[in-house]
């Protein structure tokens, strides 16, 4: 008779009440980040800390709740609540030369949250290097093509004028993406069962 050997501790999983606080809670940060003073930049397009918090909430939730979280925060400025930049809401804002960022913001926060699963145990050096060239990438390829479309049609120019306009906002929202990167590395060292389930 064989004596059975020792049996793996069950990985206790997260409640999906905790799941929606974590959600609600990042959605909150993001439009936090959204109405805080902004700079008036290119084409009336604001520079503020969105992207700071849609990189944030895919680098610390993973890719769907990042994504949801974004989502739920679109939703709720869509539907009155004031927190788009500048204190804006309404489907109105769609409409605008920002309509082409906010329909990017959860592709992003969703790729970054991929990477960030994906790194999260290998250390926060490969993490915070994984995750900042990812929001670089996300910048680039998703937000600034999205968002070069949107002003486009809503300003009615050439796509080459309006990529003139996305690409002052490239640098800063890179830099959040770093910043959001170290933040979520610390933050998943300090809390490391936000991963799990």
């Amino acid at each position: 008779m064989t004596t059975p050997g020792p049996t793996a501790a069950p990985t206790r999983r997260r409640s999906p009440s905790t799941d929606l606080a974590l959600v609600t809670t990042f959605a909150a940060v993001i439009g936090v980040c959204a109405v805080l003073p902004a700079i008036n930049g290119v084409a009336n397009v604001p520079f503020t800390l969105q992207m700071f918090g849609v990189f944030l909430a895919g680098a610390v939730l993973g890719a769907k709740r990042g994504f949801v979280a974004v989502a739920l925060y679109l939703a709720v400025a869509t539907a009155g609540v004031p927190i788009f930049a500048q204190g804006q809401a309404g489907p109105g804002v769609w409409g605008g030369a920002t309509g082409g960022y906010l329909l990017a913001f959860p592709i992003a926060a969703f790729l970054v949250g991929v990477v960030a699963s994906a790194m999260v145990r290998r250390g926060p050096t490969p993490f915070t290097v994984a995750v900042s060239v990812a929001a670089a990438v996300a910048t680039v390829a998703v937000v600034g093509t999205l968002g070069t479309l949107g002003m486009a049609r809503a300003l009615d120019v050439p796509l080459g004028v309006a990529w003139g306009y996305a690409t002052p906002f490239f640098l800063a929202d890179i830099a959040k993406g770093v910043i959001a990167a170290i933040v979520a590395a610390a933050v998943h060292r300090a809390f490391p069962r936000l991963t799990r389930g």
